[in-house]
């Protein structure tokens, strides 16, 4: 395989990818604030509480068509792109994604349009109902979408078949709890939860400091406020989940990420601060905050992390036990009766995976040599320099928005809505959980590499027979057809949030005018003649 065509794949898949997750946290967390928004408005009965409702569901509709024209786009990739990826594991991959069509998409889809257009046809009650369904939809969908994700991280319940040369599904149950699937979602949805309080927090500052709208303004802002402190915690709380359960299943991620060449005792320190180099396999000029990283990692203060040289020692042993698999499995291509190497293939199957490594670098794995088996080994270290400061961008993103939440809900539980330094920072800070999002993918997806599938399909034999020409041409139209349509959806959001919330009115029928009597007319024939 081309490596140039492997890596504009990436690089066409990333930035769809990425484009698409503009969208998806906003929709997360803006649909459960609809919920919060008008079940107030139900309790309360106050029209104020209808007209705050009415405009974020605006934004959130203008918001949801751009996320769902992205992400169809995704699917499509994994047959022109990712073609043999798609062959070697779409029994596996492929039916959470089915069962998002089926089960969420077309839930959320379904409801979506009596949430708008049902003002007027349904009671208070039933409509709060499609609300929430469409909230349910939406968290349901990212649940699946993240099943599949979290199966490329952690491949559990399935198994590889020499028969049909493809992975497939031995233990759906195993595949659906898997616990980086669950880890991801819960830390992924709290991270759009707190996208649509910094945005919604935002633009209700914004209006706060020019006097516009102001009682719906503050009622925005205090819902902002809480929703968004409780989502701040949680991302926090739940990305030491994600980090406990790197231990168990990537251990190469977490010492990438923190930058660890060699194996500390336990436990662990955590660092802050580092200037990691792959020339020099070290990390220089670290401060590490001492036992930190082991607590969180392992939560004991006897587990151990290992470090990157370690584990590139374990991967070039699990090169070497699997090169037996590939033979028994070129074996079993050509006589799949072969009992003997069924039963060598069984014993090694595990560290099949590995050994496709070495087709990077030779053609044949089994006439690899040493050297051979180090390079392969050594491409199972990310790039530890970019894993390090952008999981520290993430990080101390994360703990920042737990500081600004928590002055923004004592301002509001004080009233003292005259802080004009913080609306403006409010304002600036809008752009912030995106950037976090985007950064957390990349620390996840970037981290992974150079697997497709953690320890069983290397990324680079993943690829389509496509050419250089060809992926440059949907790279360069994905560019501008996606720029066009960021310009028309910021637009739209821009116009919407200028003209502000509009009293609602609802519909009445107009009764029919009662017809008046025609004015009598002069009976002239009773009129005596002169």
């Amino acid at each position: 395989m081309d490596m140039a065509v492997v890596e504009l794949s990436r690089l066409q898949f990333a930035l769809t990818a990425m484009y698409h997750f503009l969208f998806v946290p906003l929709t997360l967390g803006l649909s459960f604030m609809l919920v919060i928004m008008e079940t107030v408005y139900v309790m309360t009965d106050r029209p104020i509480w209808r007209d705050i409702t009415r405009f974020w569901s605006k934004l959130f509709g203008i918001n949801f068509v751009l996320g769902v024209a992205t992400g169809l786009t995704m699917e499509f990739e994994f047959g022109t792109n990712w073609a043999y990826y798609s062959h070697y594991v779409g029994d596996v991959f492929g039916a959470p994604l089915a069962i998002e069509g089926l089960m969420a998409f077309f839930l959320e889809a379904t409801f979506v349009g009596l949430m708008f257009f049902g003002w007027d046809k349904l009671t208070k009650r039933q409509h709060l109902f499609t609300t929430f369904m469409v909230a349910l939809g939406s968290n349901l969908s990212a649940l699946w979408i993240l099943i599949a994700n979290g199966w490329m991280q952690n491949p559990v319940g399935a198994d590889f078949n020499p028969a049909t040369m493809r992975m497939e599904v031995t233990d759906f149950m195993a595949v659906i709890f898997n616990p980086v699937a669950q880890a991801k979602f819960v830390h992924t949805v709290s991270a759009g939860y707190v996208t649509a309080s910094v945005f919604v927090l935002g633009v209700s500052a914004w209006y706060l400091l020019r006097g516009r709208h102001v009682g719906f303004a503050k009622r925005s802002f205090a819902v902002a406020a809480a929703f968004g402190l409780a989502s701040s915690l949680s991302v926090v709380v739940l990305g030491d989940e994600s980090g406990y359960a790197l231990t168990e299943n990537q251990k190469m991620k977490l010492a990438a990420v923190e930058g660890m060449w060699e194996t500390e005792a336990a436990p662990a320190g955590l660092s802050i601060f580092g200037i990691p180099s792959n020339d020099q396999r070290e990390t220089a000029y670290e401060v590490k905050i001492p036992y930190v990283l082991g607590l969180i990692s392992t939560r004991s203060l006897t587990g151990e992390v290992a470090g990157i040289t370690p584990l590139v020692e374990g991967a070039a042993t699990r090169i070497r036990n699997g090169l037996p698999a590939y033979a028994a499995l070129e074996t079993l291509k050509q006589n799949p009766k072969d009992l003997a190497a069924r039963e060598t293939f069984e014993r090694h199957k595990h560290d099949l995976g590995h050994a496709l490594l070495l087709k990077r670098f030779v053609d044949d794995p089994l006439a690899a040599t040493s050297a051979d088996i180090e390079k392969a080994a050594w491409s199972t270290v990310p790039n530890v320099p970019v894993l390090f400061w952008l999981f520290r961008i993430m990080a101390g993103l994360g703990f920042a928005f737990i500081a600004f939440f928590a002055f923004a809900v004592w301002m509001t539980t004080a009233r003292r809505f005259d802080k004009r330094w913080f609306l403006r920072i409010a304002v600036l800070a809008i752009p912030l959980p995106w950037l976090a999002a985007e950064v957390g993918w990349a620390v996840a997806e970037y981290g992974r590499q150079p697997w497709a599938i953690e320890g069983v399909l290397p990324t680079f034999l993943g690829a389509s027979s496509l050419t250089v020409g060809q992926l440059w041409t949907t790279i360069i139209g994905f560019t501008l057809l996606y720029g066009a349509l960021a310009v028309i959806e910021v637009r739209l959001m821009l116009a919407a949030i200028r003209k502000g919330p509009e009293c609602y009115v609802p519909w009445r029928p107009v009764p029919a005018a009662t017809p008046r009597p025609a004015p009598a007319r002069a009976d002239f024939t009773a009129v005596p003649a002169e």
